[in-house]
């Protein structure tokens, strides 16, 4: 469909990847993502890992596809033993975040794995790069989760580090559709992540009220916390986020609530409800194949559409 680098390397049919969200990319979720032909992922930066464990159990249940596995390096609860553990667990795919490229990097690849990492700043890609990376994940500050404390937009960062660097790129940060996608593919992206498309959609496991407050959410609906300190976090605005926004001393990590409550139970008044600015383009729940495909076959048609308009004899 949209045959590339990234297609070839994660072996799937169709360039977009999920975003690895603590508590929520698990099997359910990432085997949607996999079936619909596109990358699903497992997270660990929940710190369960016999939980994750049982989950990746399930997936082998649930797709025959290709899925891979994120290591968060900044939340890995025994950094000892994550890189046997996803080894150990059959995958070819992992994505790394949250720290260091230099930390894992060697150790996944002779592993037999395809390594991208996610990178916040054109320094970072660098520092990927020369430590090995088959490919890297540009994310720009308009997206949800955890960020660089000194975020850069997506139009900005991602031209930037396609321009410098010949490795596969995936984008992450504001997509959403086959507009955003062609987008990411003119600024030299070959494949998108989805992050708080796939919090909305029919087959996340959070709560409805969760997904109520993406879709009721404007495009200025999101605040972005700890811009003093590290890690910065992009999170949907409720009251709870306001009061963290407005602390310019405190570190927002200690005030990120109770997750169970947030995450399963919808009581946004808990806790941190991560989200990015897309938000605000999201209208309504849908399931992930519907998301992906229609992606897909919008990208599709926009650049064809621009080559009939703008490259005609």
């Amino acid at each position: 469909m949209l045959t590339n680098r990234v297609t070839e390397l994660l072996g799937v049919e169709i360039p977009i990847v999920q975003a690895p969200m603590g508590w929520i990319a698990r099997s359910r979720l990432a085997s949607a993502v996999s079936n619909a032909g596109a990358m699903g992922i497992i997270e660990t930066s929940s710190g369960e890992l016999d939980n994750i464990r049982h989950e990746i159990a399930k997936m082998k249940d649930l797709t025959d596809k290709p899925f891979g596995v994120n290591i968060a390096q900044a939340f890995v609860a025994d950094p000892t033993v994550i890189v046997d553990f996803v080894i150990s667990q059959g995958v070819t795919f992992v994505t790394t975040s949250a720290g260091s490229p230099t930390r894992y990097t060697a150790q996944l690849k002779d592993g037999g794995l395809t390594v991208f990492h996610v990178i916040p700043t054109l320094r970072a890609a660098e520092k990927a790069v020369k430590a090995g990376v088959d490919g890297l994940i540009v994310e720009g500050g308009e997206g949800g989760g955890f960020k660089n404390p000194r975020p850069v937009s997506t139009m900005v960062l991602l031209p930037s580090v396609t321009k410098a660097f010949d490795l596969p790129v995936i984008a992450a940060g504001g997509f959403l559709d086959g507009s955003t996608m062609a987008a990411a593919l003119a600024l030299g992206a070959e494949g998108v992540q989805l992050g708080t498309a796939m919090v909305s959609s029919i087959e996340s496991p959070v709560h409805r009220g969760w997904k109520q407050a993406i879709l009721d959410a404007t495009e200025t609906d999101t605040v972005f916390l700890n811009g003093h300190t590290s890690p910065g976090l992009r999170a949907l605005r409720t009251p709870y986020s306001e009061r963290l926004e407005a602390d310019h001393t405190n570190n927002a990590m200690a005030s990120f609530g109770s997750v169970p409550d947030v995450y399963f139970g919808g009581h946004l008044d808990a806790g941190i409800a991560l989200g990015g600015q897309v938000a605000g383009r999201i209208s309504s729940s849908r399931p992930v194949a519907d998301i992906i495909g229609d992606c897909v076959r919008e990208c599709q048609e926009i650049l064809r559409a621009l080559a009939d308009r703008y490259l005609r004899p």
